[in-house]
C-alpha cells in the first residue's frame, strides 16, 4: 500500500470510529432519557440535557474531517459516497441526541409517573427503537448494505406500536384525571422515540447509498377510496389509481355501508372504459384503528366520512373530495354523463395529489 493510501485508509478509519463512538453515545443518551422520564429521576435528566453539547462539538468535528478529506484526497466515487453519507448521516445523529434532550426536558416537568400500561409500551417503543439503532450503526461500521436493507424493515414495528400506545395513552387520560400537560409530555415521548426509529432507518438507508450507490425509492403510498355503499365513485376512484398510478401507491375502496352488488351503471361505465378487471363486491371499511392505519391516505368522495371512522391514526390522512354524486333510478343516458363527470373530477384530484406526494415522477 502506497503511502498516498495508508493516508486515505488512516481518515477513513478515523471518521469511521467517531461517526461509531458519537452513535453510541446519542443511544446511551436516549436510553438514559427514558429512563429519567419513566422513573422521574431528575438528576440524570439533568446530566443527559447537558451532555449534548459535546455530542454537538463532536458532530461538527466530524463535520470537518469529512470536508477536509475531501480537499485533501479529492475522492471519488466510494469514498465520495462514504464521506456525503457521513454529512447525512451525522445529522441523523445530531438529531437524535436532541431527542434525547426533549424526553428529559419533559421528564423533569412531568407531575406523577405515568401510568402504567403506557410505562410498558414506553419500554416496548424505546426498546424497539434501540436495536434498530443498534444495529443501524453495526450496518455503518461493517459497511453491511444487505444488513442495513434488513434492518431499516424493522422501522414498521416501531410505528405499529406508537398506534397502540397512542390509543392505550388517551384510554388512561379518559379513566384518569391528569393535568393536562402531563399528557402532552407523554405524546412527545413517544413521539420523540418514534422518532429515533425514523433516523435509524435513514442511517440505513445512508449505509446502503455508501455500499451501493443506490438513492432511496420513492415511497408508494397506501389509499383507501371511501363512499357510503362501495358501489359506484369508490370502485370509479380506486379503478383510476390503479390504472393511471401503478407504481406510486397500494389502492383500496370501501363503504361504511357497503351494497350487496356494485351498480350496474357503474359496472357498465368501468367496462365501457376498459376497467372490467378492476371492479370487486362492495366491501365494508375497517372497523379497527389498526386496520386504518395500514393506510397513508383515506380519500371520501362522499361527506360525513370523518364522522363515521374509528379513531384517525396519527399517520393516516383523511381527505373528503366533492367530486359531485351518483343517483340511481336514473335513465341510462343521464347516469352515464354523471359518472363521466365525477370520473374527470377524480383524475384531476388525483393527478393533483400524486403531484405533491411523488413529484413529476409519478406513475
Amino acid at each position: 500500500m502506497s503511502h498516498y493510501e495508508e493516508s486515505l485508509q488512516q481518515d477513513l478509519d478515523e471518521i469511521r470510529k467517531r461517526v461509531q463512538a458519537i452513535g453510541s453515545t446519542v443511544k446511551e443518551a436516549t436510553e438514559k432519557a427514558v429512563h429519567a422520564f419513566l422513573v422521574g429521576d431528575k438528576d440524570l435528566a439533568a446530566q443527559v440535557i447537558l451532555g449534548d453539547r459535546p455530542v454537538n462539538r463532536e458532530v461538527r468535528e466530524i463535520d470537518h474531517l469529512c470536508h477536509t478529506f475531501v480537499v485533501r484526497h479529492l475522492p471519488s466515487a466510494g469514498h465520495l459516497r462514504f464521506v456525503s453519507s457521513v454529512l447525512r448521516l451525522n445529522v441523523e445523529l445530531e438529531r437524535i441526541g436532541d431527542y434525547a434532550v426533549t424526553i428529559c426536558r419533559e421528564a423533569v416537568q412531568l407531575s406523577e409517573q405515568p401510568p402504567g400500561k403506557v410505562v410498558r409500551d414506553i419500554e416496548l417503543m424505546a426498546g424497539q427503537a434501540g436495536e434498530l439503532l443498534d444495529q443501524a450503526l453495526l450496518a455503518f461500521r461493517d459497511g453491511n448494505a444487505d444488513f442495513a436493507k434488513a434492518t431499516s424493515s424493522m422501522a414498521d414495528q416501531v410505528r405499529t406500536t406508537f398506534q397502540r400506545a397512542y390509543l392505550d395513552l388517551l384510554t388512561a387520560a379518559k379513566k384518569q384525571k391528569r393535568p393536562v400537560e402531563d399528557l402532552f409530555a407523554l405524546l412527545v415521548v413517544l413521539s420523540g422515540i418514534g422518532r429515533v426509529a425514523d433516523q435509524a432507518k435513514n442511517i440505513c438507508e445512508q449505509v446502503i447509498f455508501a455500499i451501493t450507490g443506490e438513492v432511496k425509492e420513492e415511497r408508494t403510498y397506501r389509499i383507501l377510496f371511501l363512499d357510503s355503499a362501495n358501489d359506484s365513485l369508490s370502485q370509479v376512484a380506486e379503478a383510476f389509481a390503479r390504472k393511471a398510478y401503478p407504481n406510486s401507491g397500494e389502492y383500496e375502496s370501501a363503504g361504511w355501508e357497503p351494497a350487496e352488488k356494485v351498480h350496474p351503471q357503474c359496472r357498465h361505465f368501468l367496462d365501457r372504459n376498459g376497467y372490467n378487471g378492476e371492479i370487486h363486491e362492495p366491501r365494508p371499511m375497517p372497523e379497527l384503528p389498526e386496520a386504518l392505519a395500514a393506510f397513508h391516505l383515506v380519500i371520501s368522495l362522499e361527506p360525513g366520512a370523518r364522522e363515521r371512522l374509528p379513531a384517525i391514526p396519527f399517520r393516516t390522512v383523511v381527505l373528503e373530495w366533492d367530486v359531485g354524486q351518483f343517483a340511481s333510478g336514473l335513465d341510462e343516458e343521464r347516469s352515464q354523463a354523471m359518472l363521466a363527470a365525477a370520473y374527470k373530477e377524480i383524475a384531476d384530484r388525483l393527478r393533483d395529489l400524486m403531484l405533491v406526494l411523488r413529484g413529476d415522477e409519478a406513475d
